[in-house]
């Protein structure tokens, strides 16, 4: 349900920059989202798809990038990326590790007519 308040953040983005840009309609968003984000696309897209209603912004396509995590382990500075949710460093078998990417929630870009 915490994708409801991210998506009428999306909305209210698209709609200011299309009103400052003169847009008569947006076409769609490029959102990134990191493969350890608690994001989910499918719940994203239907929040969308109601609070958009009635909006310059209805039928906007959302598009996913996704991110790929990658680690760092905090012992041997091994960089890798996560298997089957396993933490564990492949080189050295440590469990600490620093996220270096995979997190990220952000809108890229918009596109408007």
């Amino acid at each position: 349900m915490h994708e409801l308040p991210v998506t009428q953040s999306l909305l209210k983005i698209a709609l200011d920059h299309a009103e400052r840009a003169n847009a008569k309609k947006v076409l769609g968003l490029n959102i990134v989202m990191g493969e350890l984000s608690s994001m989910v696309d499918d719940s994203v897209q239907f929040y969308w798809d109601i609070i958009a209603k009635d909006t310059i912004a209805e039928n906007a396509v959302l598009r996913f990038r996704r991110v790929p995590a990658e680690l760092q382990c905090l012992s041997c500075a091994e960089k890798y990326h996560p298997t089957d949710g396993e933490f564990i460093c492949p080189k050295c078998g440590n469990i600490g590790a620093k996220i270096i990417a995979g997190e990220e929630f952000l809108l890229e870009s918009i596109d408007v007519e």
